[in-house]
């Protein structure tokens, strides 16, 4: 039987002491070689089981494998110089040094596959595998070839509808490609940026959707968002195209932060992953505060469309908080779910 109301995380997990720097972003790895794939793997089991504990119901791999949601993705590209970094402004907020597009970007391998394959083999839930989103992907690069962010980022599609398509094969249930970039450039996003997206998941069978949020709970955007203002209508700029797109589900920040809900009617007919739980904060969460967060959405959501998540990633959060939010996010869908089956 379908559930109502399942509930998923946004993207990652934190990782464990022995694995990597906890409450870090681009944590270095504690091991090597084959003890790092073994490493990896175990905690992937871990975050795994602490999802099944706390009773999420789309689980994840929790991104143990990775140390960015994006750049480790664009380290198995060729085409991209590591060592030739240079310093840009990342969605127009905070510099970063980032790595150099030196020539043609391709996939020489899967980059995913294989860890994906693995998630499979532990668990029978629906899974979800997050990837970059093309126009987040060249928002983390300095372009020293394309010259070009739209031929850069259609490129990148094609190279993630690869990835997808084999990521499917091993079982992958939904395809989420994050786009935090779909937040500040929203002339290039109607312009271009959803039709790459649609490049990216041209061709699947799989549920596919995509993630747009106000970033990791870091300093620079947690101080961005006191620039915002006291309504934050961002996704008003995107919505409408993302509704009209072949994009399945929607996932956005919902919990703590200043959007107006009804923005979600913008989305009407898609699935929406509503976010409930605040990840720029390490006070957790109680059941009846997620609930509420829920039935605002469910104004504008339909119920069998509605999945309660995680506003982002908790990376940077210690496993405790982590999983007192996961557990707060379950049994407050399960106070909204007992509500609409009264």
């Amino acid at each position: 039987m379908k559930t109502l109301l399942p509930t998923s995380t946004a993207g990652s997990l934190p990782k464990p002491s022995w694995l990597a720097q906890p409450e870090v972003l681009w944590s270095p790895w504690k091991l090597q070689d084959e003890e790092l794939i073994s490493g990896q793997q175990d905690a992937l089991r871990v975050s795994l089981q602490e999802q099944q504990q706390a009773g999420i119901d789309i689980v994840s791999d929790g991104e143990q494998t990775r140390q960015h949601f994006v750049t480790t993705f664009i380290e198995h590209l060729s085409g991209v110089d590591f060592e030739n970094r240079q310093t840009v402004k990342i969605r127009d907020r905070y510099e970063a040094s980032v790595p150099t597009v030196v020539g043609p970007v391709s996939r020489t391998r899967p980059v995913f596959v294989e860890d994906a394959r693995f998630l499979r083999q532990q668990t029978g839930q629906k899974i979800k595998w997050a990837l970059p989103g093309p126009m987040t992907m060249v928002d983390t690069l300095y372009d020293d070839h394309y010259k070009s962010r739209e031929k850069l980022a259609w490129e990148f599609a094609g190279i993630l509808n690869q990835e997808a398509k084999e990521l499917e094969a091993v079982g992958v249930d939904i395809i989420q490609f994050d786009e935090p970039a779909f937040n500040v450039f929203f002339d290039e996003v109607n312009a271009w940026g959803i039709k790459c997206l649609e490049r990216a998941i041209e061709g699947l069978k799989c549920e596919t959707a995509v993630h747009i949020c106000y970033g990791y709970g870091i300093k620079a955007n947690t101080d961005w968002k006191k620039t915002l203002g006291s309504e934050w209508r961002q996704y008003e700029e995107v919505f409408p195209k993302l509704q009209q797109s072949n994009i399945d589900m929607i996932s956005l920040e919902c919990h703590n932060s200043r959007v107006p809900i009804e923005l979600l009617e913008l989305v009407r007919g898609k699935k929406v992953m509503v976010g409930a739980i605040d990840v720029a904060t390490d006070t957790i969460e109680t059941p009846e505060e997620v609930a509420d967060t829920l039935r605002k959405a469910l104004q504008f959501v339909d119920a069998d469309k509605l999945y309660p998540c995680t506003n982002c990633g908790m990376a940077p959060l210690s496993r405790e908080v982590a999983r007192g939010k996961l557990n707060a996010l379950s049994a407050g869908a399960d106070i909204v779910r007992r509500e609409l089956s009264a």
